[in-house]
């Protein structure tokens, strides 16, 4: 079993920063990439941003240069970043992880809880 817990979300002003965190923990043999979704209301869930396990990262046109994405592999958790923070980046946030729980196993991707970001004006 593998859980992804999530912290960091909150209500903010526009122009803020907020930090997000998602630890994975469980029968984890070994984690490729790590990212982020996020949902809000009326719209298609969206990747906002995605890290490889060698640290190679990716990330949706509308958060380049005010969102980083990092993560620490010792601790299996990855991060997100959040600065200069607008009415539209609210949305409900999910952590991913694509994960094998032994040797020669199938990843799967493994979900945390959502964790809500709201900016305010």
């Amino acid at each position: 079993q593998v859980q992804l817990v999530e912290s960091g979300g909150g209500l903010v002003q526009a122009g803020g920063s907020l930090r997000l965190s998602c630890a994975a923990s469980g029968s984890i043999f070994s984690i490729y990439a790590m990212g982020w979704y996020r949902q809000a209301p009326r719209k298609q869930r969206e990747l906002v941003a995605a890290i490889t396990s060698g640290g190679s990262t990716n990330y949706v046109d509308s958060v380049k240069g005010r969102f980083t994405i990092s993560r620490d592999n010792a601790k299996n958790t990855v991060y997100l970043q959040m600065n200069s923070l607008k009415l539209e980046d609210t949305a409900v946030y999910l952590c991913y992880g694509d994960i094998t729980s032994y040797s020669g196993s199938n990843a799967y991707k493994y979900w945390g809880q959502g964790t809500q970001v709201t900016v305010s004006s």
